[in-house]
């Protein structure tokens, strides 16, 4: 080979050479551009997810506060600021029955769930309300088999308490403080939906205030 023809070669293979490190960097600029590109779409990807969750939690939380604002169907509902507090000694007259607030007995009836099977003193189920119990009542309206569903469901909730009332104008009546709902059957959604929202709820004026080692009944 004379030397022109070698010094082409040499002159073509080192072209060669320049073009495949152009192209590896050209490849090298792409995948940057790829990395960089896909990281930042990643990133707002999930920065946007971050918003979106806590919006949406914000939304659940302002739903939930409105549903517990909103009263119950049929719900009626009391000035708690109204509602004396004051213990005191004797019978109290209240403006409701059964009542739902006001003054009362400095002993309350234990409230752990507790099935009464005789009439309690309202001066004493009211102080239970006031530490947040619901106090769940029937008159002779109310079925065997209501009783029952109420007594079983009622036996297994903490700060609830039961009992006969026939006085009361409804079957059954749900109370807590500055709150109360008549039912005709133990059926009737509402009654979770009353329990739910009031044992220990926001009307509570003495929340975690005990429900045990108070008065007992039979």
């Amino acid at each position: 080979m004379s030397k022109t023809s070698k010094k082409q070669a040499a002159a073509d293979r080192k072209a060669r050479i320049e073009a495949m490190r152009r192209a590896e960097k050209a490849r090298e600029r792409r995948n940057r551009i790829l990395t960089i590109t896909l990281s930042t779409v990643i990133v707002v990807g999930l920065a946007g997810w971050g918003v979106y969750a806590i919006n949406s939690a914000n939304e659940k939380q302002e739903q939930k506060s409105a549903a517990a604002k909103k009263p119950i169907s049929g719900e009626k509902t009391w000035d708690a600021k109204k509602l004396g507090r004051t213990h005191v000694a004797g019978t109290v007259k209240y403006p409701m029955n059964p009542p739902v607030g006001g003054n009362h007995n400095q002993a309350w009836m234990t409230c752990n769930g507790n099935v009464y099977t005789k009439a309690i003193p309202n001066e004493n189920a009211v102080h239970s309300l006031e530490h947040g119990a619901v106090w769940v009542t029937y008159n002779d309206k109310a079925t065997k088999a209501d009783i029952q569903t109420l007594a079983d469901r009622v036996a297994k909730t903490p700060y609830t308490l039961m009992s006969p009332d026939k006085t009361q104008s409804g079957a059954i009546t749900l109370s807590a403080w500055g709150h109360q709902l008549s039912v005709d059957t133990a059926a009737d959604p509402r009654v979770e939906k009353f329990l739910t929202k009031y044992v220990q709820g926001p009307q509570t004026p003495e929340p975690g205030a005990a429900c045990t080692n108070g008065l007992t009944a039979s």
